[in-house]
């Protein structure tokens, strides 16, 4: 259950009516999803939200797919169902496959186990790994 009111377009302000619009043209659909009903309780964080989620997830040095499995899998680690649930339907939209779904779920847990261990022992960091930060590529 939500804890703010979802605000439909009907009874939106103009200034997230045209928030709304612009959702709406860029991803060609009829209406914007709950996430974005959900925000629009705060315009100015609506509109922030979604200038910031363009510029993010356009396709650049990582292509949208890839940014889509990043997106589900920093989901997933945060437990958020309604972002498991949109950035899994998104992954597939940009053509993740079923064998891409499993192999992400499989290194997700692997990570979420071995972090927990390295966390818990408070494993010091290797020096070459320190060294392969500072890198350019």
């Amino acid at each position: 259950m939500a804890t703010v009111p979802l605000i439909d377009y009907e009874v939106a302000s103009p200034e997230v009516k045209a928030v709304f619009d612009d959702i709406k043209h860029v991803r060609n659909i009829p209406d914007v999803n709950n996430f974005w009903k959900a925000l629009a309780n705060h315009p100015d964080i609506l509109q922030r939200t979604w200038s910031t989620l363009q510029e993010v997830m356009r396709p650049g040095a990582l292509d949208a797919l890839t940014k889509e499995l990043l997106y589900l899998a920093v989901s997933i680690t945060n437990s958020c169902d309604y972002c498991i649930h949109s950035h899994t339907a998104a992954a597939f939209a940009k053509g993740m496959t079923q064998a891409q779904y499993q192999e992400l779920l499989a290194v997700v847990g692997m990570a979420h186990q071995t972090n927990a261990l390295s966390t818990g022992m408070k494993i010091p960091v290797d020096p070459q790994f320190l060294a392969s930060t500072a890198k350019e590529s």
